[in-house]
C-alpha cells in the first residue's frame, strides 16, 4: 500500500473527514469555476441574443403588419412632390412666367415704369428667380394685381412692397408701387450653375 495513503489511514478520524471536506472542497470550486461558470456565462449569452433577436423581430412585424399602410403613406407623398415640383417651372418656362406676371398687371391697369430680372439663386433642387417691379396707379388696381398673382397656378411671392408717392390724375389718386415679385424654377439637374444674386456664376 502506498506510504502517503497509510499515512491518512492512521490520522485520527477527524482529520481524515477534514481531508475529505478540503478534497470535495477543491473538486466543487474547480467544477465551478472551469466548468460550470463558463456554461452559464454562455447560457446568459445565449438569453441576450435571444431576446434580442425577438424583439427587433417584434419590430419587424409591426413593420410587416403595417406594410400597407406605409405604402399608402409613401404613393401620398408621392403625390404630393408631384403637386409641389408642379408649381416649379422649368428654366425654358421662366420667360413666359416673367411674361404672364408683366401682362396681369397691364390687365388690371398699372402702368409699368420698371420690370427687372435680377440674377437668380439656386438653392438645392429649385432656384428663386426675383424680379423687381415699380408700377404706378391706383391702390385697387395695385390690390387687384396682387391677388390674381397669388392665385396663379405657379408660386410667385411678392416681397418688399412699399406704397408711396401719391399723385391726383385726371381726378384720381395714383400711387407708386415698388416690390420684388419672386419666383421659383425646378432645378433639372445637379450641372445646373450654381448663381449667385449678383447675376455671376461661380
Amino acid at each position: 500500500m502506498n506510504s502517503q495513503v497509510e499515512k491518512v489511514l492512521h490520522l485520527p478520524a477527524y482529520q481524515r473527514i477534514l481531508l475529505v471536506l478540503i478534497t470535495m472542497a477543491i473538486f466543487v470550486a474547480g467544477f465551478y469555476f472551469l466548468l460550470y461558470q463558463a456554461q452559464m456565462e454562455q447560457h446568459d449569452s445565449l438569453i441576450s441574443t435571444r431576446n434580442a433577436a425577438q424583439v427587433q423581430l417584434q419590430k419587424n412585424q409591426k413593420i410587416a403588419n403595417n406594410l400597407a399602410v406605409y405604402r399608402a403613406e409613401y404613393e401620398k407623398m408621392q403625390v404630393r412632390l408631384e403637386e409641389a415640383l408642379g408649381e416649379l417651372p422649368l428654366k425654358r418656362e421662366i420667360p413666359s412666367l416673367l411674361t404672364s406676371i408683366g401682362d396681369l398687371a397691364k390687365e388690371k391697369g398699372l402702368e409699368i415704369l420698371r420690370f427687372k430680372p435680377s440674377g437668380e439663386t439656386v438653392k438645392g433642387f429649385y432656384a428663386e428667380v426675383p424680379v423687381t417691379l415699380k408700377l404706378s396707379g391706383s391702390y385697387h388696381q395695385a390690390a387687384a394685381f396682387f391677388d390674381v398673382v397669388s392665385k396663379m397656378e405657379r408660386i410667385v411671392n411678392i416681397q418688399g412692397l412699399t406704397l408711396g408717392g401719391a399723385k391726383d390724375v385726371d381726378g384720381k389718386t395714383t400711387l407708386g408701387v415698388d416690390c420684388n415679385a419672386i419666383t421659383y424654377r425646378f432645378v433639372e439637374n445637379a450641372t445646373d450653375q450654381v448663381v449667385t444674386k449678383g447675376g455671376k456664376g461661380k
